[in-house]
């Protein structure tokens, strides 16, 4: 329970429906619990006719033992004929369920519709979590598994903070009022009847605790099962071009086999706990009608026939709330196991988090990296050693090298996704950590080296990058990428929608629209990490020439694996092992001889054996 501590000030918000619904819940259970009474009433009133006894004199001698709204009933019944007698009593327990009945309607558009709103607000609260967390929490934690905890937790969540709640006020309330009403009436009867209800509290605490366990365990395989699923759904082209269906099948039949094998034991526990409280409700109503018609045989002062009825019907309307206690207790079970595995995220600080002070500053593009270093902490390898580099305003800048040399985790640097272990890098003059990450990654354009589109069309994807375009903008954003004229030979041209992760277009199209979304910001800086990989010379061409002429006066920097002899770079950084190895223009680097020269040479012969062919 402690970990359903957090949802307290979801209560504390829905203040006024929580403590309306308790409210309604009071005035349901009120208007129930008097039904007994007017039944044993009418009970001795057939009987004291049938004995031609006269029922006005033990009408008169048990009223006092009733509500004070039965009381008034019972007197103001007491000097009519027997058969409009019994019609009123029929009508007034008619009543009795109506007003009942619209309190239960308003207890429920009270309470479960709070439960809605909690979990609209806690779904809203990881969401934003989850933005706010940096780019290691997702590699460490999967796809399914943030799906689950968003989804299915929530829901075993909301199922607390609605029916739960409902349930366990609405038996206390019905508990509270029968309770009472049973031992003003008969304190000897009232033990006799109650007596099986200890016994029905060590049962359920004992089967909480094994409902508990087993709701964690299943709540872990079934992340892990939708784990499984996602991957197989977003790498079926990787799975099929080897062949590997019946391998995935098979890997998802032993994940679900474990998830069934689990549900199935915690389904048995709970078959067996349901059984069990029904036993017990049995169990009070023989040994209420045994003591009680007992006391009627032996003329116990203040026994009748009609208060057994009534004591049965006390029984019967606890049998249902206490049957649920349970289902109840599993619920709320559950929800404790999920919301412990919501904590686990909503707890998780993020690494990169803004200055307590930051300052809302656009960079102009003067960017100063200072002695910085940085080591993946899961591997250890030192991506970037003692880096020093400088950029000026409108520069434009290519870092060359080998793959794992560290150009991409430079890229990451710049953009704060990731933060330095020694040194600082200063946009302006100012550290990087100083400056709001809002106020820094809006003013900067970034197309990745892994391109990802969503699931909408080509203008609501190019549109991304600056909401409030306008038509021309899109367009124009599209052309300097080079993509406009694609796009508009599509039968939808740029409303065309793009599958899941853009699977409908080509790779080069996909990276070109990417840029697209780049371009419309125009921003300062501009950083490309490697985004050209998947077009082909020509069309390399045509975009780089484009871009050439959009680049003037901001600062850029594009990484790449291959050299641009057409885009006349202000500085190219060869980069080798996480340190700079060559700087300089391209004419000087080729004069050096070095590794830039290397390849360079390298990529003329490929070119050169291409064109012969």
């Amino acid at each position: 329970m402690t970990q359903l501590s957090a949802l307290n000030k979801y209560f504390w918000k829905y203040k006024f429906l929580f403590f309306l619904g308790l409210i309604f819940v009071l005035f349901s259970n009120y208007f129930r619990i008097l039904a007994p009474q007017i039944t044993g009433y009418i009970v001795n009133t057939v009987i004291d006719s049938f004995n031609k006894s006269g029922h006005g004199n033990t009408l008169n001698q048990n009223v006092e033992e009733y509500d004070i709204v039965v009381q008034y009933i019972t007197r103001l019944f007491a000097n009519l004929s027997f058969s409009i007698k019994i019609m009123y009593t029929g009508l007034f327990i008619i009543l009795l369920a109506v007003i009942s009945g619209f309190f239960t309607f308003l207890m429920r558009q009270t309470i479960i519709v709070m439960s809605r709103h909690i979990e609209f607000d806690q779904k809203n609260e990881i969401y934003d979590h989850y933005q706010s967390l940096d780019l290691s929490f997702f590699k460490k934690n999967t796809t399914g598994d943030l799906m689950n905890r968003i989804s299915e937790d929530v829901s075993r969540v909301r199922m607390y903070t609605g029916p739960a709640i409902m349930y366990m006020i609405n038996l206390s309330a019905v508990i509270g009022f029968s309770i009472y009403f049973m031992f003003i009436s008969d304190l000897k009867l009232s033990c006799f009847a109650l007596c099986p209800l200890p016994f029905l509290a060590i049962t359920i605490y004992y089967v909480n605790s094994i409902i508990h366990k087993k709701s964690e365990i299943i709540q872990s395989n079934l992340s892990a099962l939708t784990a499984n699923a996602q991957e197989s759904y977003s790498g079926i082209r990787v799975i099929k071009s080897f062949v590997q269906e019946a391998d995935m099948i098979e890997f998802f039949k032993e994940n679900t086999e474990t998830y069934r094998i689990n549900s199935l034991s915690l389904a048995k526990t709970e078959a067996k706990f349901i059984p069990a409280m029904s036993l017990m409700i049995g169990l009070s109503t023989l040994i209420t009608v045994l003591v009680g018609g007992l006391d009627v045989v032996h003329h116990v002062p203040g026994a009748s026939v009609g208060k057994i009825a009534e004591f049965v019907l006390y029984i019967q309307m606890l049998s249902m709330p206490v049957s649920l206690i349970g289902w109840t207790a599993s619920m709320v079970q559950r929800a404790s196991a999920s919301q412990r595995r919501i904590n686990e995220f909503l707890n998780t600080a993020p690494e990169i988090k803004n200055d307590p002070h930051p300052i809302e500053k656009k960079p102009e593009g003067h960017i100063q990296i200072a002695k910085a270093s940085f080591t993946y902490k899961n591997t250890g390898i030192a991506a970037i050693k003692n880096l020093n580099l400088e950029i000026k305003k409108g520069e434009k800048i290519a870092v060359v090298g080998r793959t794992g040399s560290g150009k991409t985790t430079l890229t990451k640097l710049l953009l704060r996704l990731k933060d330095l272990d020694d040194g600082d890098i200063y946009y302006d003059g100012i550290p990087i950590k100083k400056i709001s990450l809002h106020s820094l990654r809006s003013n900067l354009s970034y197309v990745p080296q892994d391109v990802f589109l969503f699931s909408n069309s080509i203008y609501n994807n190019i549109k991304f990058g600056m909401p409030n375009a306008t038509d021309q903008q899109v367009f124009t954003a599209a052309k300097n990428a080079g993509i406009y004229e694609e796009i508009m030979s599509f039968p939808n041209g740029f409303e065309t929608m793009i599958g899941e992760r853009g699977i409908t277009l080509s790779g080069g199209q996909k990276q070109r629209i990417s840029i697209a979304r780049a371009l419309i910001k125009n921003p300062e800086i501009v950083i490309f990490d490697d985004c050209l990989s998947a077009v082909d010379a020509k069309t390399e061409e045509h975009i780089l020439k484009n871009l050439y002429e959009y680049l003037q006066n901001k600062t850029s920097i594009i990484v790449t694996h291959r050299i641009f002899s057409m885009f006349q770079f202000d500085k190219i950084v060869v980069m080798e092992a996480g340190e700079i190895a060559e700087l300089g223009t391209h004419e000087q680097l080729i004069m050096q001889k070095g590794l830039y020269f290397e390849m360079h040479k390298r990529q003329q012969d490929v070119e050169n054996e291409r064109n012969r062919n």
